[in-house]
This record gives structure tokens, C-alpha cells and sequence, in this order.
């Protein structure tokens, strides 16, 4: 009962003492966030295609080179995705070797950079500004006996890193800028569905064939531009026989 009555008296007592307001102190920290845009773009190809072409079959019915280059693409931000064929000249092979001495003014060594044709599997989804005849390089190899000028031949310019027109090519998206239509969105090839429809893996992979077709004579038929505008070599002329180069890049870039 003692014990009790303390505890009464000590409550009364506390309860008549003046109130205060809660004593506080604070400090404060700023929280930054870096969005870097990122663009990574994985490639899988040999360093180089080479393509022999040492008896009459090759020449007329062309060679082709399956699956040679793999893309996958990973990106933050809306992009788009372009071959170019480019060269010391940016319009024509570079010839390494020169077979035969003899000098003939029908044997061209100037042949066209578009004699390189592309397939893409998989094809452009988002390509709303395109206005040339193909918007990307999924149209099938056309028969070798059939000229397809332009069709799948790639795009090219002395200066790679200017994108293409919008008449031009795109492996995915397309120069412009419609929102939702003309550049892919960002995303990932580790992270996209296998299904049907946008955001799929066929959005950020791309499996690449190579074509030449020399034709005979040896004139690259089926070389020439978007619009369909021949750039084979000319009715007399034939290629030099030899060994040329040439350069493809691909080329990842934040759609503009």
C-alpha cells in the first residue's frame, strides 16, 4: 500500500510542471541520380567474308554467306540501327591485287560498293518516315537470274556516320522523329519476349546474309540505290578480275 501511494504523489507532482515544445535538429542530404543514356550494340561475325568466285556457276548464280553477321542491341533511349558500305572512296571497292597485265579499257576496277547486298532477319517494325522503295534489307535474294536493282543492296557513303535518308535503309527504326513510329524503343535482346508483336526479340536481334552476284559478264546487275537507280557497270564493260575490299559498319545511334 506504501508502494503505492509514492507513485500517486510522483504522478501529481510531474503533471503540475509547465508543458514545452518538443525539441528538434535536423540536416539534410542531396540524393543525385545520373541517367546515363547507354547504346551497346553486340556483333558476332568473323573479322572477314570472303567471297571466291573461281568457276562460272559462282559468277552466275552469285555466293552467298548465311548468318555470317549476328546484331543485338541494348539500349536506354529510343534508337536506330543502319549498314553503310563504305570505302577509301566511299563509292567504289579497293582493288588489292590486279590479276593480268594486259591493259584493256572494258576491265573496270571501279566497281560498285551496292554490289554487296544484305538479308535481315527479322524486320524493320518502326518505320514510319521511310519513303524509298525498301525500308530495311528483309526482302528475300532475288533469283539470280532476275535484276532486282537496289533491292537489297546496302547503303552507302564516303562518310559512315552520316545516317541515311529517309529514302534510304534502315536495319531498325528510320530518320525523323514520330513519336512511337520511327525509332525502336529502348529495351534488350536479355530481356525481350519470344512472342509476336512489339518488344519482341526480333525488335533488338538481327541475323545478317551477304550476297554478291557478279552476273555474266561480270557487271553486278542487281547493284544500284533505293530508288532503283542502276549503278551496275555499263554494257561493254566487265569486272576486272582481282581482289577487292570493302568496309561494313554498323552503326547505333539515338534516333533524331
Amino acid at each position: 500500500m506504501k508502494t503505492l501511494k509514492k507513485l500517486s504523489l510522483a504522478a501529481l507532482f510531474f503533471s503540475a510542471l509547465p508543458s514545452f515544445a518538443q525539441l528538434q535538429d535536423e540536416k539534410n542530404v542531396t540524393i543525385t541520380m545520373d541517367l546515363q543514356p547507354i547504346l551497346q550494340l553486340n556483333m558476332t561475325t568473323a573479322d572477314q567474308v570472303n567471297f571466291v568466285f573461281d568457276d562460272i556457276a559462282s559468277y552466275y548464280g552469285g555466293l552467298i554467306r548465311y548468318g555470317a553477321t549476328t546484331l543485338k542491341v541494348s539500349a536506354s533511349v529510343t534508337w536506330d540501327l543502319y549498314a553503310v558500305g563504305t570505302s577509301t572512296n566511299g563509292a567504289s571497292w579497293d582493288q588489292q591485287v590486279k590479276y593480268g597485265t594486259a591493259a584493256n579499257p572494258n576491265a573496270i576496277g571501279a566497281l560498285p560498293l551496292s554490289a554487296l547486298e544484305l538479308h535481315q532477319r527479322g524486320a524493320n517494325n518502326y518505320d514510319a518516315n521511310a519513303t524509298g522503295a525498301q525500308t530495311d534489307y528483309s526482302a528475300q535474294f532475288s533469283p539470280a537470274q532476275t535484276t532486282a536493282v537496289g533491292v537489297n543492296s546496302i547503303y552507302t557513303n564516303a562518310n559512315p556516320y552520316i545516317a541515311p535518308t529517309a529514302a534510304d535503309k534502315y536495319i531498325q527504326g528510320h530518320k525523323g522523329t514520330v513519336a512511337s513510329q520511327d525509332g525502336a524503343p529502348g529495351g534488350s535482346y536479355l530481356t525481350a519476349t519470344t512472342s509476336a508483336g512489339s518488344g519482341n526479340i526480333s525488335d533488338y536481334m538481327f541475323i545478317i546474309d551477304y550476297r554478291i552476284l557478279p552476273g555474266l559478264p561480270a557487271v553486278f546487275p542487281n547493284a544500284g540505290d533505293n530508288a532503283g537507280t542502276s549503278q551496275s557497270l555499263t554494257a561493254g564493260q566487265y569486272a576486272q578480275p582481282g581482289v577487292y575490299t570493302m568496309n561494313v559498319k554498323y552503326v547505333l545511334l539515338e534516333d533524331q
